[in-house]
């Protein structure tokens, strides 16, 4: 058996610390998709008895949210409003919570991630250092395009635990008995 590696390497096409980050983005992603390997639609959709969110529902908010920052803060409002056609449902209803999103598949929730990582690592492609480290001012903070990767892959990390709990127990209550 070959030993594992564990060793952060780089996506090539991109400055070298550039290609790190997005290198430890994509990561992150291959860890989502082996969490969901194999989910049934009924446990995509699947509910907790105390009425929480659904795995569809996360992925369609994780989707949305890495969308947001990139266009928002990394672009500065650069973005072209097609991408937004990705996103049918607002990302939160009247009362703030995530708008439940039903009846896809998670091949289709995978596809739309996938679209919104390629205008990710399209937007990176071609940043040098200095501009990944650029502070982008706003009203409310300053930010960065490095600090905007490190916190959509721990905002992707937290979603993926709670994935993890909710297809656990998705699997249980769907069991015949």
């Amino acid at each position: 058996m070959a030993q594992e590696q564990l060793i952060l390497e780089r996506l090539e096409g991109y400055d070298p610390e550039i290609g790190r980050w997005l290198w430890a983005m994509e990561d992150a992603r291959r860890r989502t998709k082996h969490t969901l390997k194999d989910l049934s639609l009924a446990a995509v959709d699947w509910t907790t008895p105390e009425d929480g969110n659904t795995i569809g529902t996360l992925l369609y908010h994780l989707a949305a949210i890495e969308m947001d920052w990139l266009c928002a803060d990394v672009l500065e409002g650069k973005c072209a409003p097609e991408v937004w056609e990705l996103f049918p449902h607002d990302v939160r209803d009247g009362e703030g919570e995530l708008t439940p999103v039903r009846g896809l598949r998670l091949d289709e929730h995978l596809r739309r991630l996938e679209a919104v990582r390629q205008i990710l690592l399209d937007a990176f492609r071609g940043m040098t250092a200095a501009e990944f480290r650029r502070p982008r001012h706003f009203p409310d903070y300053d930010v960065t395009p490095e600090w905007v990767l490190h916190h959509l892959m721990q905002h992707e990390a937290e979603h993926r635990g709670e994935m993890a709990v909710l297809r656990a127990r998705a699997e249980n209550a769907l069991r015949p008995p």
